[in-house]
Order: C-alpha cells, then sequence, then structure tokens
C-alpha cells in the first residue's frame, strides 16, 4: 500500500469525523494558593542560581524562601476563616486534592514548622569563618568529591550551597499535596516530589561529608523500596476498584456502587487484591513514617544528614506523611476497619517499645532522637487506631506539638560544637549544664516534652491520643503507651543529668553563639511547647473543628 493511499484514508477518516473538542482541566487556583505559592517561590529560586551574582545569592535566596512559606501560610489561614475546613470543604482539582479541615490544618503546621526549620539552614556564625567568608551547615560545592581540590578550592573561594533553598521548597510542595491528595496517583506524585529534594539535602553536610552522602545513599535506596511497595499497591487497588479515585475505592469496598465498567468486572471485588493492594501502600506511609519493622532508615539518616534538614525532616515529613495514612484508613478504607485493625495495633505495640528500648542503648545525640522519633510515631498511631473523630484531632494536635519540640532540639544540637563541628556524641554534653546553663535548661525542656512530663506540649498530645485510644476500644494499647513513655523518660532524664549533674571535662566542646535565625528558632519552639502545655484547649479546639474529612 503505496504512502499516498495511507494519507488520503487518514484525511477522508478525519473529515468523517470531526474530533469533539477536549475540554479544559476546571482548576480552582484560590482554594490551592498555598500550594501554588511554594512552588512559584521554588522555580523563581531556581532562576535565582541562574541569574543572580553569587555575591547576593544568599540574601535573596533566604527572602524569597520566608516570604514564600509565610505568604502560604496566610492563604491556609485566608481558606480555613472562608469556611474551607468546615462547612465549605470540597473536592478541588477535578477530583485530585481535598480541601477540608485536616488538610488545612497539616499544611499549616508543615508551613509553620517549615518556616521556623528553614531559619536553621540559613545559620552562617556557627562555624568559624573559612578563609574571611560565613560558612553555613552545607558543602561549599555539592557536586566536588569530599576532600578533592575542587573542593578545597570551593571553600577557599567562600562558595555556600543556596540551593538548598529552592530544593526545601520543592520539598515543602510534594509535603502540602501529600495529606491533601485524594486519589492515589496525586499521593504517588506528591511523594515523589518530596521524598527526591530529602534525599538531596541529606548529602549536603559541610563536615563529614562522606557519612552524610552514605546516609542520602541509604535514604535513597530504602525509599525507592518503599515507593516500589506503594506504587504495586496503587495498581492492585486500581484493579480492585477501577479508579484510583478515593471516593470510588471506598464505595466498591462498602459495596454501595451502582455503575460497573464491564472491563473490570473480573477483577473488580476480588478481596485479594484489596487486601495486599492495601498493605502495600499502607507500607510505603509507614516507612515515610518511620515505623517498625520499616524504621531502618531512621537513625542512619538522622545521624548523617546535616542537623537542620534532620531538624525539618524528622517534623514535616511525619506530619505530611501521617496526614496520608490518616486520610487512607478514614476516607477509603473504613470499611476494611475489622483487617487493618490487628495489624496496626501491632505495629503500634512494636514501634512504641522499639523505639523507647533500642533509645537507651545510644550514644550519639541525634540516633537517641531518631529512636525517640519512632517511639513518637507509636504513640500517634494510637491515635490513628483509635477510630473516631477523637482519634483524628488528637493526631492533629500531636503532630502540631511534637514538629516543634523537635526542630527546637535539633536546633540546640547545632550549637554544641568542637574542633571537629558539631560534638554529637553524649559524654561530650557532660557538664553542658555548668558551662552553658541557659542552652541546657533549653533542651532539658524539649526533652521533658518528649518524656511526656505535665506543663509541656508533649503531656497534652500524649493525654489526647491515649485518652482517644481508650475511648475507641483500644485500652490495652494505652498501657503499652504508657510503659513505652516511662521507659523512653528514663534516657530523656539520663540526658538531663548528665548535662546538670556531671563534670565538664576541659578539653569538652564549646556552646557556639547563634545568629537571630536560630535563637528565633530556640525561642519559638520553646514558647510553643510550653503553650501548648500550659494551655492546650484553644488548640485542642481547633484540631476538633478541623476533624472532619470530606468524602
Amino acid at each position: 500500500m503505496s504512502a499516498t493511499a495511507v494519507h488520503s484514508l487518514w484525511t477522508t477518516a478525519a473529515e468523517v469525523e470531526p474530533l469533539g473538542k477536549i475540554p479544559a482541566p476546571h482548576i480552582e487556583y484560590a482554594q490551592l494558593a498555598p500550594v501554588l505559592i511554594v512552588v512559584g517561590a521554588a522555580v523563581l529560586g531556581v532562576l535565582v542560581e541562574a541569574f543572580v551574582p553569587r555575591k547576593i545569592r544568599y540574601h535573596t535566596q533566604v527572602f524569597l524562601t520566608v516570604v514564600a512559606l509565610a505568604a502560604s501560610f496566610a492563604a491556609v489561614v485566608g481558606l480555613a476563616a472562608g469556611g474551607y475546613g468546615t462547612t465549605k470543604a470540597h473536592i478541588a482539582a477535578m477530583g485530585a486534592i481535598a480541601v477540608d479541615g485536616p488538610a488545612l490544618f497539616l499544611q499549616g503546621t508543615i508551613l509553620l514548622a517549615s518556616l521556623v526549620a528553614v531559619f536553621t539552614f540559613a545559620e552562617r556564625r556557627l562555624d568559624p569563618a573559612a578563609h574571611g567568608k560565613r560558612v553555613d551547615s552545607f558543602a561549599a560545592e555539592a557536586a566536588a568529591v569530599p576532600g578533592s581540590d575542587h573542593e578545597k578550592a570551593a571553600v577557599k573561594a567562600g562558595f555556600t550551597t543556596t540551593e538548598v533553598f529552592p530544593i526545601v521548597l520543592f520539598a515543602i510542595t510534594g509535603m502540602l499535596v501529600f495529606p491533601a491528595a485524594n486519589d492515589l496517583l496525586t499521593l504517588f506524585i506528591a511523594l515523589e516530589v518530596f521524598s527526591l529534594p530529602l534525599y538531596l539535602l541529606c548529602a549536603l553536610a559541610r563536615r563529614k561529608r562522606l557519612m552524610s552522602q552514605e546516609a542520602a545513599v541509604k535514604y535513597f535506596l530504602l525509599g525507592a523500596f518503599s515507593s516500589a511497595f506503594l506504587l504495586f499497591g496503587i495498581a492492585l487497588l486500581y484493579g480492585y476498584a477501577g479508579s484510583v479515585s478515593y471516593a470510588r475505592i471506598a464505595e466498591v469496598v462498602d459495596g454501595s456502587i451502582r455503575t460497573i465498567d464491564p472491563a473490570l468486572a473480573d477483577t473488580m471485588g476480588n478481596d485479594a487484591l484489596l487486601l495486599i493492594g492495601g498493605a502495600m501502600i499502607l507500607m510505603g506511609l509507614l516507612f515515610k513514617v518511620g515505623a517498625v519493622p520499616f524504621h531502618m532508615w531512621t537513625p542512619d539518616v538522622y545521624q548523617g544528614a546535616p542537623t537542620p534538614v534532620t531538624g525539618f525532616m524528622a517534623a514535616a515529613t511525619k506530619v505530611a506523611a501521617f496526614g496520608a495514612l490518616l486520610r487512607l484508613l478514614y476516607v477509603v478504607l473504613p470499611g476494611l476497619t475489622w483487617d487493618w485493625r490487628p495489624v496496626m495495633w501491632a505495629v503500634a505495640i512494636v514501634t512504641m517499645l522499639g523505639g523507647a528500648i533500642v533509645a537507651i542503648t545510644q550514644t550519639d545525640i541525634k540516633r537517641l532522637l531518631a529512636y525517640s522519633s519512632i517511639a513518637h510515631a507509636g504513640f500517634i498511631l494510637a491515635g490513628v487506631i483509635a477510630t473516631t473523630p477523637e482519634g483524628i484531632s488528637s493526631v492533629l494536635f500531636y503532630l502540631l506539638a511534637y514538629s516543634f519540640v523537635t526542630i527546637g532540639a535539633f536546633a540546640v544540637v547545632t550549637l554544641v560544637r568542637d574542633a571537629g563541628g558539631e560534638a554529637t556524641h553524649l559524654s561530650k554534653w557532660a557538664g553542658l549544664g555548668r558551662r552553658s546553663p541557659l542552652v541546657a535548661a533549653v533542651f532539658a525542656v524539649f526533652l521533658l516534652a518528649f518524656a511526656g512530663i505535665p506543663l509541656t506540649s508533649g503531656f497534652s498530645g500524649k493525654f489526647a491520643v491515649f485518652k482517644a485510644a481508650a475511648e475507641g476500644g483500644a485500652g490495652a494499647l494505652v498501657v503499652v503507651g504508657v510503659i513505652s513513655s516511662a521507659i523512653a523518660a528514663f534516657f530523656y532524664i539520663r540526658v538531663i543529668v548528665l548535662m546538670f549533674f556531671s563534670e565538664p571535662k576541659p578539653e569538652g566542646p564549646t556552646v557556639a553563639v547563634p545568629s537571630p535565625l536560630t535563637i528565633t528558632t530556640i525561642g519559638v519552639g520553646v514558647a510553643v511547647t510550653l503553650a501548648l502545655g500550659l494551655a492546650p484547649q484553644y488548640f485542642l479546639d481547633l484540631a476538633g473543628q478541623a476533624s472532619v474529612f470530606v468524602r
């Protein structure tokens, strides 16, 4: 058949069947403003890297990042004030994004925590100046081989990796979408959008670069595995329900679906696909949360990553991942509660006990905080298991309280230094209370909050999740939680005793005097910790109002 014949066939076919207009997607830009502001600033940040002279790049990036996060938070508050968290809650962006109470509350928490964490990224007074130029926590030139002449030249020239600011904004973009995603593909894309920048940020430490790169490779490989599980789970759930939309899957699960696609009639309603697919998606989310047995990456990555990144990641990733987990279990799989509750019981128990017991053996402060974060993931899971509106509001409150304590604690870790950079070995912290009483006292406040001592936000948060779990019929879980809290309190108090009741070593570390940026981060952390501990009711009510998912 000649080419002309084929061509004439094609043109006649086109004439016979005029193509209908492709419908344009209907996007509610105003309701997606918090995400669009951050992603717009991230793209601008990339352009700043390309076109702005190196001398003023750092200040431009810091200004752009802070303004973007503040504007995005203002947009979240505006949406909440406009009733989008309660009466006007709906599904936006053609079914891809939910604009409702939990989404707005979690987005607000992520933005505030990120804003406070970004100040530690911008800190440039802790390390001694290199060749007359101030330096931050990040490698002079990320692409240079550690210890090479190229790296030495970059340090000598006073280069700084200002790309961390747009990278962090891209990570925050993914985190904002993750808890608001209303279909499985949006969930997966959001997961990748915030995971890939985090893998990069973990590899950028100025000191101990090889350890930092090793942490990033571990995180990347294990993260790739968890993403693969999640994607396979999405494929199975699509086979089961014939859709990736949360509402549609929920309808098929509880049997209220009316129309069945004939092409999928054979697989739809196949419970094996549902159970295996749901389990795989849960695995992907539990990995991000850092729950046992998917926690292996946590201590190594927390220890190896630059400390500002560790603080940001520990707080913001947990908030985003728990938001997505809540939406999956409460919106997509409420019809499967009898199946997933026993599994989550087991995960919560081993996570609480595992994190608390292994933390006792740690000798590095960052690893100790990593295992502490694993134990906290277990405590938050107790609220998730409650399967009541109180369960949702208690988890939201706990995430708000936990994120500020975590960022504050890691900000304090950046201050304690010796000749090799941060002094993270516990033995170096001996006698810190005599050498620098204020820093030790502030760190003690954070440790007491982690331990859940009354008058701190940690106590209010734990009380809320345990109360919700007990009322939801998980009383035995609360008993395990209280035992785990007691074990955890032991190692927090041990650090406080070490700081205040041991003799300082003559060759011990010094406490660096930070700029107002880190002082702001630590100050906000202490203020929020005490405010949520002394007067938690307003925030508990706020979380209560924001605890209804749109379906």
